[in-house]
This record gives C-alpha cells, structure tokens and sequence, in this order.
C-alpha cells in the first residue's frame, strides 16, 4: 500500500512543483488576502461626515453640536436649514449622516423635554451602527453633563463626583480594547484554510479524468482510497505553509496575541486541512469537468463564509441555515481558532468541535472513495 500511494505523492510532486506559476499563486493569494483584511476590515468608523440643521441657534444646539464633534465619530462638513436638506444632502453622498435641531432647544433643555433628530444613512451597516452607537452614548453623556451643571446651579449638589446612585463597571475579556483585528484574524485563518485547501483538490480527479489518464489508473492495483491520499499529501505542504504563514504574520507584524497552545493549534489545523481537502476531492469526483468543478468549489466557498460564523454569528440564523453551515467544516474550526488563538483556552473546552471535525474528515473521505469507486466503474 505504501509504494503505491507514495507513486501518486511522487507523481502529484511533480505535477505541482512543474506548474510553477498556480503554485506561487497558491503561496501568494493568502499573503493577498491577509493584507487586504488586515488593513481595510475596520467594523467601527470613525470621522463619519455629518450635516447639521440647528433651527435654535443658542448655547445648548451649540454645545450639544460641539459635543458630537469633540467625540471623533462625526465631522460636521456644512450647516443647512431643514430636515429636508439633510436627507437632501444624506441622498447626494455629501454626508453620512444628519442631526436636526428644533428651534427653543435651550428652552426645551431646561424643562428636561428637549429632542434631537438624527438622520443616518443605512444603506452602509457599519457606518450607520457606529453612528447610532455613538450618537446614543454622547446624548446621554452630554444629557447627564447637562443634568449636573443645572443642579449645581440651582445649588443642590457642588460637584458631579457621586452624583449618579449607580456605576455599571464593564470589562471586555480577551479583547479589552475590541480591536478589530484580534477577532478578525483567527477566523480569516479558518476562512483561507478552508477556501484554499477546497480548491488545491477540485480539480485533481476530473483533470485525471479530461487527460485520459484515468485509464492508466483503472489498469494498476491502487485502491480509490489510496489514490485520495496520495493525492492530498503534496497538498497538505502547500496548505501548511499558507497556515503559517497566516499566523506568523498575523502575530508578529499585525499583533494578534496567541494566547493558546500552538502545537495543540497546528494539530488540529492538520486536521481541519484533511477536512478540506477531502471535501474538495468530493467535489472533483462528483464533476464532468474542470469548469463545472471550479463553480462548484466557488459556491460552496460562499455558502460555507456566510453560513460558517465567519462573517455572522450563527446563534441568530434559522435552524435550517444553522443545519446546513454544520455541511461545512469552517464551521467547526472556527471556534477552535478563536478559542485557542484569542481565549487560550485548550482541548478540555474544544472537544465536541474536535470530534464534530475528525468524523467529517472519516466520512467525507469514505464517500470520496466510494463515488470515485462508482465513478471508475
């Protein structure tokens, strides 16, 4: 059995290393597509251009302008006169966002019944999260600082220090400081692996197959199991490297703490690769051709990043979504990306992803094998 698979690793060695130029662009599109993540997923925005409609014109519409200034998350670029321009000038992409100031807001202000109107564009959802997030935390703020500075006129407390009965204390673990990136590049780990490893073997049996080689094969003792491994092994090297080469970049030049065991990681990628590279050989085996198979490995790779928990949590997708992202392996590994790179945590919390993506590896693998079998027959 072992000359046999080590004549298809031998032969799989010499098709890769000969089609120097897909194997750089193996090498490199992770490289690629880390930078591109790496420097321009940023889910909290900052300086959001915003029109301003201040219909009072007296010292509390100032303030409270200066304050949602003064934050960092809006830049006022014009002042305009109604509600109307605003949304006017939200439509014209002049600004992302509005606030509308209705006239005696000082008076309204004092009676504690003031109101304002802001206006956001939602047709981009970090955009208009982060404006909603920040735009709520600053009226409540400015309201409080506003509350204390009328009190304290009126004599009844002298400072704000305790003025407020209660304090919630909030800390954010493993990522204090909610950096994007530290939650961003484990799971981008998972989601290259994933799409790279399902591609490196789409093409492997149905090229065989539009090569007339196939024929060749039918004619020798190795088995379709054997064949499946000795095609996945010159694969791995290649999925490996991109592996650590994610991590050494994602460590060392964007500073994501690796906070886990590596080896504990690099073994369970090990497997996680076999998961991909299996399925990718399902797909090759079940298709006529090299274009069939690429459209294939392309839909799977979009279904498998939306419905694996890379882009959205799943605890929030219908039970039929969650049932089918379970059809892909992104979705065990990315939990176990997550929890060793970013929590630490080890095998003890991991189990049940583990054993959910060694019986994917068993049964992906069996059913590779027998359709190939089927297939030749």
């Amino acid at each position: 059995m072992r000359q046999r698979v080590w004549a298809v690793i031998q032969k799989e060695f010499i098709q890769t290393f000969r089609d120097r130029s897909t194997l750089l662009l193996m090498l490199s599109l992770p490289l690629l597509q880390l930078f591109l993540f790496g420097f321009a997923v940023n889910t909290t925005v900052e300086d959001i251009s915003m029109v301003v409609a201040d219909q009072s014109h007296d010292r509390a519409s100032q303030a409270y302008v200066s304050a949602l200034e003064t934050s960092g998350y809006f830049t006022v670029v014009s002042y305009v006169a109604d509600q109307a321009e605003v949304v006017r000038a939200i439509d014209e992409g002049r600004a992302q966002a509005g606030v509308v100031i209705p006239s005696h807001f000082r008076a309204q202000v004092e009676r504690g019944e003031a109101q304002a109107l802001l206006l956001v564009d939602g047709s981009d959802l970090f955009t208009s999260q982060s404006a909603y997030n920040a735009a709520v935390a600053i009226a409540e703020v400015h309201a409080t600082e506003v509350l204390v500075e009328k009190l304290q006129r009126a004599g009844l407390v002298q400072d704000s220090r305790g003025f407020l009965p209660f304090d919630a204390l909030v800390r954010i673990l493993y990522n204090p400081n909610l950096t994007d990136l530290w939650f961003v590049i484990p799971g981008m780990c998972a989601m290259i692996l994933q799409t790279q490893t399902i591609a490196l073997t789409t093409v492997a049996v149905v090229r065989e197959r539009e090569m007339g080689t196939i024929e060749q094969i039918l004619v020798t003792p190795i088995m379709p199991i054997e064949l499946m491994l000795g095609k996945i092994v010159p694969n791995i090297l290649i999925a490996v490297v991109n592996m650590l080469t994610v991590i050494v970049l994602g460590v060392f030049f964007f500073g994501v703490p690796f906070q886990g065991s590596f080896w504990l990681f690099f073994w369970l990628a090990l497997m996680y690769i076999f998961s991909g590279l299996g399925l990718g050989l399902l797909i090759s085996t079940v298709s006529q051709n090299q274009q069939q198979a690429q459209q294939m490995n392309m839909a799977l790779a979009l279904v498998g990043l939306l419905l694996g928990g890379f882009m959205f949590p799943r605890d929030g997708m219908p039970v039929v979504l969650r049932l089918i992202g379970n059809l892909f392996p992104l979705t065990y590994f990315i939990p176990i990306s997550r929890g060793i790179i970013t929590k630490g945590i080890g095998f003890g919390f991991l189990w049940e992803q583990v054993l959910a993506l060694l019986l994917y590896v068993i049964v992906v693998m069996a059913i590779a094998a027998r359709l190939f079998r089927q297939s030749l027959d």
